[in-house]
């Protein structure tokens, strides 16, 4: 078994409530699903050769095509999915913010499409980003990705830790 790794960053912000930028996955697989289809902007990296958090601020850029927005890096910490041959340990931060989805430039990927055909085609990493709230998020995410919706949720319920003691 090959274990694979991953950084990305949970953009969230208040409006009417709590909402995350999420991003639908790109390319020919993806296009007709919704439910599970969406995911935090993130990427692999090697763990050897570059920090997590590094890798989460590369990755967010280069799946946007934006920089992830100046705030407070929270530590929703790791989740490892995925199955036989194919697991993936993934580290998320949340940052408090706000873009434009709109906006977004994607960065691409090549596969061979149609399959067996031998021609490779370029497909947007992800085709379109969308703000939601947790409620929604929970049914657009990757089941492997939810946990960092309570997560972040948990965290920010939490009593700030900073009041002096008496």
């Amino acid at each position: 078994m090959s274990l694979r790794f991953s950084a990305g960053v949970l953009l969230f912000r208040r409006t009417n409530g709590l909402e995350v930028l999420l991003g639908h996955m790109g390319g020919p697989l993806w296009a007709k699903k919704d439910a599970s289809a969406w995911s935090i902007p993130k990427g692999e990296y090697e763990p050897t050769e570059e920090h997590p958090e590094v890798a989460a601020r590369r990755e967010f850029t280069e799946e946007l095509g934006l920089p992830v927005p100046d705030g407070d890096w929270i530590p929703l910490g790791e989740v490892q999915y995925g199955s036989g041959s194919s697991k993936k340990q993934v580290t998320v931060w949340a940052v408090e913010g706000d873009l434009d989805p709109t906006q977004i430039v994607p960065g691409t990927f090549e596969m061979e499409w149609p399959p067996r055909s031998g021609r490779m085609a370029e497909f947007p990493e992800i085709d379109r980003a969308a703000w939601f709230d947790l409620d929604t998020a929970e049914e657009k995410l990757g089941k492997g990705q939810r946990p960092y919706l309570s997560r972040l949720r948990d965290h920010l319920a939490a009593p700030s830790s900073t009041t002096p003691a008496d």
